[in-house]
């Protein structure tokens, strides 16, 4: 299995730690709004990395965070928090919003047949070991005060620019004029922001004597030492994340730790609507639940997704969803043939050959080619559906009542009672079934 490491910058033969517990990290949501489509774009594809995984015989323990704390506007150091933004948004507390919000965020998450993480992990569910975390870095000499708050110093962390080959130089140039002069790097970051006398910030927590919260990335590093462990094999993420979020990360838990923090670094690339960036801004979003307004489920999302590498740019269209919601239905029909008739024989090597386009850096495009240009065994379906999760094998057997419909329909056709017959077949078509008269008897397929 290869994977294409944002830490190396080329694709490597993927060797875990250990082969019965894969560490893996995915960055979850900020749970202050609604998510949009773009925002499930990369749960998809990390989703299916597990589902590879364990088809390579590997076992994974994966953590998903959420942030109910601590990620200001600018996702850098200044702004509202993200939270507390919300509240005020709705007149409720930050508690009721990051409740609701998180419960909105998995319900979607079923909605797309994700598989669960091993652990999910509120940030404030770690206040405690980020300030041992923070404690930990002062006493190394990483850190230093300012009038708001604690923060890294990275040019005590010789290798910061690395990650993200960033030019410390150029940003330092580029710096706004009212860049805060009390830090002594423009790359430094806070660790801990305190709280002013007339800001109102509910979630807060005593640390130095002073009222405050943590700064968004120090709940990355805490929870995968927490959970994890201080080396972990795979962190999964989007493209925006390298930058500033995951560089922010690796300075912080390698200078705590002195140990590499992750062997495989994956980002996933956005999706562009309009080829303009998926933005609340730009008022071109849309929820899940819209997309089921217009008659597409969200396992028609899923499939458009997966029709696209993860690492390439993606233009979302309703008439390319419209397509991907007819290829979906298109494999579920030739599923239900496939189980009806059993006479599609199982093909040596089509399921390796299926696998292994994933294992090469999880091409799923090249895996749905071989699947539409070879005739699949039911058995085969069922493998693609553990893989990809599109729900192409679920409702194939039939409730009794259909069946008896389908064969009361036989009879009547049978019989040359075709004003029964279209009676029967209209019943059909309200529980979303038609059948078809083939030379190998009647095939019944799903509409939609």
């Amino acid at each position: 299995m290869r994977l294409y490491n944002t830490l190396t910058k080329k694709l490597e033969t993927f060797k875990p730690l250990n082969p019965d517990e894969v560490k893996i990290y995915t960055c979850g949501p900020t749970v202050y709004d609604f998510p949009h489509v773009g925002n499930y774009t990369s749960y998809i594809y990390w989703d299916l990395l597990i589902r590879t995984l364990k088809k390579n015989g590997f076992t994974p323990k994966r953590v998903l965070n959420l942030t109910d704390v601590g990620h200001l506007a600018s996702d850098a150091d200044e702004g509202e928090d993200k939270l507390e933004k919300g509240a005020k948004r709705e007149n409720k507390t930050v508690w009721e919003i990051a409740d609701f919000y998180s419960n909105y965020f998995l319900e979607n998450y079923e909605k797309l047949n994700l598989t669960p993480p091993d652990v999910l992990a509120k940030a404030t569910d770690y206040i405690e070991e980020d300030i041992k975390l923070i404690d930990a870095l002062t006493k190394k000499g990483y850190t230093y005060e300012t009038s708001d708050g604690i923060y890294f110093d990275t040019s005590k962390f010789k290798t910061y620019a690395d990650f993200a080959r960033l030019d410390l130089d150029h940003l330092k140039a580029g710096a706004r004029v009212d860049f805060n002069s009390e830090k002594k790097n423009v790359s430094d970051f806070a660790l801990w922001k305190f709280i002013k006398p007339d800001e109102d910030h509910a979630m807060r927590w005593d640390y130095l004597d002073r009222p405050g919260y943590p700064g968004w990335h120090i709940e990355c590093a805490t929870i995968i030492h927490e959970e994890l462990g201080e080396t972990i094999d795979i962190h999964t993420g989007g493209i925006d994340h390298i930058p500033v979020h995951h560089t922010n990360e690796i300075a912080e838990s390698e200078a705590a730790f002195d140990k590499k923090m992750c062997n495989f670094w994956l980002h996933c690339n956005f999706i562009t609507i309009n080829n303009e960036k998926v933005s609340k801004s730009l008022g071109n979003t849309y929820k899940l639940e819209e997309l089921e307004e217009k008659g597409f489920a969200p396992l028609d999302f899923k499939m458009w997704v997966l029709q696209g590498h993860f690492q390439g740019t993606r233009n979302f269209s309703f008439d390319d969803l419209s397509a991907a919601k007819s290829r979906r239905l298109n494999w579920r029909n030739k599923a239900a043939s496939a189980f009806q008739t059993g006479k599609t024989e199982k093909q040596p090597d089509l399921q390796e050959k299926i696998l292994n386009a994933l294992n090469e850096n999880l091409n799923s495009p090249e895996a749905f080619s071989i699947i539409d240009t070879n005739e699949l065994s039911f058995e085969d379906w069922q493998f693609v559906d553990e893989l990809f999760a599109l729900d192409l094998v679920n409702n194939i057997e039939l409730p009794d009542f259909i069946k008896r419909l389908i064969s009361e329909r036989k009879e009547a056709r049978d019989h040359k009672d075709y004003a029964l017959s279209d009676q029967i077949r209209d019943e059909l078509s309200e529980n979303n079934i038609v059948v078809l008269d083939t030379k190998d008897g009647p095939i019944w397929q799903f509409l939609n």
